[in-house]
C-alpha cells in the first residue's frame, strides 16, 4: 500500500518558500514533491483558501508565504489537505453480524480514536517556526538552506 506523503511534502515546501525572497511556481514545488504541477496547485489552493499561503499569475508569479510560520501548525496544514486518513489499517467488515468481529472492530475503533486523538494533538502543537528551528540547528552555520532550486535541481 502506498502511503500518502502530501502532508510532509507541502510542509517540505513551505519551509523552503519560507526562505526564499521571491514567488516559486507551481513546476519548482512540484518537483520538489516528485509530482505533478496540477496536484500542488490543488494542495497550495487549500493552503491559499486558510490564509496561509498567496498567489500571483503570471511572468515572475508564484507561490508565496502568507502569514507568519509561527501562526501555522502542522494540524492547520493536515486540515487544509482535506484531513486524509492518519491509519492506514482498518476493521474487517466481512461478517458484521458476528459477535466477534463486533468485539474486535468496538476494540479497534477506540484504539484507532485514541491514537488519531493523540496524533493530531500533537499535530496541533508543532508550528511551522519550530521546524525552521530545528532545520537552523541542522544547518551548520545556522543560516537557512539552500535555495529550493539548488537542493531540488535534477
Amino acid at each position: 500500500m502506498k502511503r500518502d506523503s502530501r502532508l510532509s511534502g507541502i510542509l517540505h515546501i513551505l519551509l523552503h518558500m519560507a526562505d526564499q525572497p521571491k514567488p516559486l511556481t507551481s513546476e519548482l514545488l512540484a518537483k520538489a514533491m516528485d509530482t505533478n504541477p496540477v496536484i500542488v496547485r490543488r494542495i497550495m489552493s487549500g493552503l491559499r483558501e486558510r490564509g496561509y499561503v498567496h498567489s500571483e499569475k503570471g511572468h515572475g508569479g508564484g507561490w508565496t508565504l502568507a502569514c507568519d510560520l509561527a501562526t501555522i501548525t502542522l494540524n492547520d496544514v493536515y486540515t487544509a489537505l482535506g484531513s486524509p486518513s492518519l491509519l492506514a489499517i482498518g476493521n474487517r467488515t466481512e461478517a458484521p453480524g458476528c459477535l466477534v468481529e463486533q468485539a474486535v472492530n468496538a476494540a479497534l475503533n477506540q484504539a484507532f480514536q485514541d491514537a488519531e486523538n493523540q496524533l493530531l494533538a500533537r499535530l496541533g502543537e508543532v508550528t511551522l517556526a519550530d521546524l525552521r528551528t530545528d532545520i537552523r540547528r541542522r544547518t551548520p552555520t545556522g543560516q537557512p538552506p539552500e535555495p529550493l532550486e539548488i537542493t531540488h535541481a535534477s
